[in-house]
């Protein structure tokens, strides 16, 4: 059996890992498209910041660590896919055939079409090599401009603001992190990071970029203001790697869709990571969501999958966990509520503490916390394990931060405490 692995991030590296466990004889191929060793891209705010050296940023410490697990690395980026004869092409004119697939190929940053993003000092923070382009231009007392405050976006200004530049962000929603945190919740992350010296905008954008006379480019935004920069960072969102499987007849909406087996429409091809639309734990519906704990869990379900084991995901769980400039902020499940959902939420502006609940009847399907760090966990697993409340509803809704006692109560204990 040969085993191809499109993408040698976290996603592909566990995968193959995974495979030569269950097979020890199988032929695994691991295929990256980047000239450096399988690397986290998480990784590359603490190259930034200086705490790493780019090998800090490998996956596996050992230069031999693949060989020795006899799995081949390949170097290439997949540009066709030929279903029928079970052959990639890649960017190199070179093949390789496989009898299973795993389409772990991630995601690329969005460069929205705003004129002037092709300059010589705007740039993503993506890979390694956005990473030296940036900690070349990103000195102290630097003018950066960071395009979005999304969760990529408040990482990256983390590192940004280790290094000692002038930084503003700018936002096009009306708060930050808005597709993880609540309106009260990206709010108060905004003014955490006002308090430390980053100028934000929200509810703007870059209308285009131009270069300047007194610095190297003239920002400006929707708004009308023109901001002068020495370097601008685009960090408006990913999106899937999927432009190889045109014309091909493996089913791509947002992402690859794929069943709880990890399975694509088409036979011996699974998909896992940014690139795979997956079963929502709680609705069914397809969901991307691209992180790396449900990447980890999903590279393993496909991997005992492609050996021949009957494996399915529970389904995909929104995570969110964010360290904004030393205020720790978490969502989980659907942490936006709903139609149907009931929920309460507790606020504490001067201590930016703040805690949100969500629930569907007695079963808590999403919360948003800031401020919070002890114990914030179990709000994951009463989500996850879609735990009966029972009475511990009505606790939680005079009391939400109570929700330890309510899982002590009705996880560990269920029938002796749940009234």
């Amino acid at each position: 059996m040969k085993y191809l692995i499109l993408g040698n991030g976290p996603t592909g590296v566990i995968a193959a890992e995974t495979l030569r466990k269950t097979d020890p004889a199988g032929e695994i191929v691991l295929a990256g498209g980047e000239p450096e060793p399988p690397y986290s891209r998480m990784a590359i705010p603490y190259l930034l910041q200086g705490e790493i050296d780019e090998a800090g940023t490998y996956l596996r410490k050992s230069a031999d660590h693949f060989a020795k697990l006899g799995i081949t690395q390949r170097a290439g980026r997949a540009v066709a896919l030929d279903t029928e004869r079970r052959s990639v092409l890649f960017q190199d004119g070179g093949r390789e055939t496989y009898d299973r697939l795993l389409l772990a190929t991630g995601s690329h940053p969005v460069r929205p079409p705003i004129p002037g993003i092709d300059l010589p000092q705007v740039h993503t923070c993506w890979t390694l090599e956005d990473a030296r382009a940036i900690a070349a231009l990103a000195r102290r007392n630097s003018r950066v401009v960071q395009l979005g405050a999304g969760f990529i976006g408040c990482i990256i200004m983390e590192a940004l603001a280790a290094r000692g530049v002038s930084l503003a962000v700018v936002e096009m929603g009306d708060r930050m992190v808005p597709r993880m945190m609540t309106a009260k919740a990206g709010a108060m992350i905004r003014e955490w990071v006002e308090t430390k010296g980053i100028a934000v905008r929200t509810q703007a954008g870059v209308e285009r970029i131009d270069a300047g006379d007194d610095a190297p480019l003239r920002v400006k935004l929707t708004t009308g203001e023109v901001l002068s920069a020495d370097l601008l960072i685009v960090a408006a969102g990913v999106a899937p790697n999927v432009g190889f499987l045109e014309a091909t007849p493996v089913r791509v909406d947002k992402g690859v869709r794929v069943n709880e087996r990890m399975e694509t429409s088409v036979p011996g091809i699974y998909a896992a990571g940014d690139v795979a639309e997956a079963p929502d734990l709680f609705s069914g519906a397809p969901m991307v969501s691209a992180i790396q704990p449900n990447a980890a869990d999903q590279a393993r379900v496909a991997a005992l999958n492609m050996a021949g084991g009957q494996v399915k995901l529970p389904g995909v769980l929104a995570i969110n966990v964010l360290d904004t400039l030393g205020l720790i902020s978490t969502s989980f499940g659907q942490w936006w509520g709903g139609a149907e959902a009931d929920g309460v939420e507790r606020v504490d502006p001067d201590h930016y503490r703040y805690l949100s609940l969500q629930f569907q009847e007695d079963v808590l399907i999403g919360a948003t916390a800031v401020g919070l760090t002890q114990h914030v966990g179990v709000l994951r697993g009463l989500i996850q394990n879609r735990t009966r409340l029972g009475y511990w509803k009505l606790v939680l809704k005079d009391a939400p931060l109570r929700f330890p006692e309510a899982y002590l109560a009705c996880s560990q204990q269920p029938t002796a405490l749940r009234h």
